[in-house]
């Protein structure tokens, strides 16, 4: 029954049955037929079978990795009754590679959100002090040119860590692949001819004058408290968001606008 009707089953991998003890009472149904081996699978501790069924019979499980391919998959069981008795489960197994994309596109959250780091980093943070980077005894000019590369050469995401003294930078001409600047790089202001000049994108959310701001900001908090201090940072023009990370090893992700509106007292 499962063969003759597999094929009625839009994009379905696997169908199989099993009784109320989640065991396979015959084998795997695929797109070529049978697929031997699989009488008997103890199904019981796969994740759509912890899930409860609901009072009507039909379960449509949430994304799991799958035993066999390891790839995301999701589970639909249908309860099979004889009279008012439970006999067990159809089982439709689907990997979501096959499946159409109905949703719409993820959008990232913009809220201001703090994530603690390495415990082990948090416990030591006040008997270390920060040491004077390259970048930091040059860093006013490395931010610098990284404002014109923001602004003016269509560079619209980078990242700056200060404690390794270079900067990654992506490109709106060729947004797919990074590009890395040392502190060598960042002291000499010929690395703007590299990159054509680029109107600044219109729909950015963070605008061009808000950018000297910003980098003036992760500056003073690089270099005002030598043991609670940024060691790494990044901003992106487009969702508006910049990222922090500091010596105790905390992130902060948060808009832009609520970053300028801080002072240091916030921060110290």
């Amino acid at each position: 029954m499962l063969t003759e009707n597999f094929s009625s089953i839009p994009h379905c991998s696997t169908l199989y049955c099993v009784d109320i003890n989640g065991r396979q009472i015959c084998n795997n149904v695929g797109p070529s037929g049978v697929i031997p081996d699989h009488f008997g699978n103890d199904r019981s501790q796969r994740p759509y079978m912890q899930e409860a069924v609901p009072i009507w019979g039909f379960l449509l499980s949430d994304a799991y990795i799958g035993q066999n391919g390891h790839r995301p998959s999701l589970t639909a069981l249908q309860v099979v009754y004889r009279d008012t008795q439970t006999m067990g489960y159809l089982g439709a197994a689907f990997d979501l590679r096959d499946l159409p994309v109905t949703s719409e596109l993820y959008e990232e959250p913009g809220d201001w959100r703090q994530v603690k780091g390495d415990p082990a980093i948090r416990r030591t943070v006040f008997q270390q002090s920060r040491v004077e980077s390259p970048l930091d005894g040059n860093l006013e000019k490395g931010l610098s040119i990284l404002e014109e590369l923001l602004t003016e050469r269509g560079v619209f995401q980078c990242q700056i860590h200060f404690s390794s003294s270079l900067a990654t930078i992506w490109t709106l001409d060729d947004p797919l692949r990074y590009r890395i600047l040392d502190h060598e790089t960042l002291s000499d202001p010929d690395i703007c001819l590299i990159y054509p000049s680029h109107p600044y994108p219109p729909d950015a959310a963070i605008a061009p004058g808000e950018i000297s701001r910003i980098l003036n900001t992760l500056q003073i908090l690089r270099l005002t408290d030598p043991t609670i201090y940024l060691r790494m940072a990044s901003i992106n023009i487009f969702n508006g968001m910049v990222s922090l990370t500091f010596s105790c090893d905390g992130s902060h992700y948060m808009p832009h606008d609520e970053l300028l509106a801080k002072d240091t007292s916030f921060w110290f």
